[in-house]
Formats: C-alpha cells, structure tokens, sequence
C-alpha cells in the first residue's frame, strides 16, 4: 500500500473511546453530505460516472474544464477533512468510519493510481483517507470491502 509522506500523529493523541463530542462532530459531518451541491458530487464520483481504468483518467479528470472536475475536488477535499478529525484525534476513528465510509469509495477508486497521482498533483493527496483505511481496525475493513467492489466494477466496464 503507498504510504503517504505526511506524518501520522503520536497515537497518544487518538481518542480511546467516544463521547458526546464525537456524536456531535459525526452528526455535523452528516449534515454536510445533505447539502445540494455535495450530495450531486456524491452521486457523480461515487456513481459510475468516475471510474478510473488508467492514469490518463485521472489526469483528464483535473483539468478544470473537464465536468467531473469540481465533483472530485469537492469530494477529495471533504473527505480529507472528515478522516484529518479522526487522523488528528479530534474524533474516534472507529465510530467516524461506523458512519462515513463512503469516502473510502474514492480512495479505492484512485487507489491503483496513488503514487502518480501525489507525484504530480500533491505529497499528502489522499493521507487521511490512506490512514483511516490502513490504520483505524473498522476502517482497514471497510477499505478492503470497497476497494474489492471496485475492482470488480472496474473489471466490469
């Protein structure tokens, strides 16, 4: 698995177990997935409308004229930020990925193309996802699920 260049935080800092602030930052997360313009961004990278066979995919995807693009900068950038809470203690890490695996979607789509993609696009693309998905235990198996699900999808088109 690509390992990010970002440094993971002491695990002294990750919460053991959560609480009522948890709860709420979860809720807060949710709440933000509903908004119009995200859950459109949702539905296009999520869907099948992305889904990347080869690396000249995601690079066409960056071009800013291209019609995904704004869809998979919203997505990225929200996901890196979910995970960045549990990545940072700001949150549990096992109940955040309880509710919110779905960003693990994107990972396991551009998964095949990591290296490349932080080699030209950023060192730290992708690090909170990369972390939840290898090392939060509930986030290691919702991982392997999406990432098998895609690989089949992809094998499909």
């Amino acid at each position: 698995m690509p390992h990010s260049s970002f440094p993971t935080p002491h695990s002294l800092m990750l919460k053991d177990f959560p609480d009522h602030h948890d709860a709420e930052l979860v809720l807060k997360v949710y709440e933000l997935r509903r908004e119009p313009v995200m859950r459109e961004s949702r539905d296009k990278i999520n869907g099948s409308q992305f889904m990347p066979k080869s690396y000249e995919d995601v690079q066409t995807i960056r071009k800013p004229e291209h019609p995904l693009n704004a869809p998979f900068r919203q997505m990225s950038t929200y996901w890196e930020m979910v995970y960045g809470l549990a990545r940072h203690g700001i949150v549990h890490g096992d109940y955040l990925i309880e509710s919110n695996g779905e960003g693990l979607i994107l990972l396991a789509k551009m998964f095949p193309f990591l290296e490349q993609y932080r080699k030209d696009s950023s060192p730290r693309a992708f690090a909170n996802a990369e972390w939840i998905a290898t090392q939060c235990e509930l986030g290691k198996v919702v991982f392997a699920a999406h990432r098998e699900r895609i690989e089949k999808l992809r094998a499909a088109k």
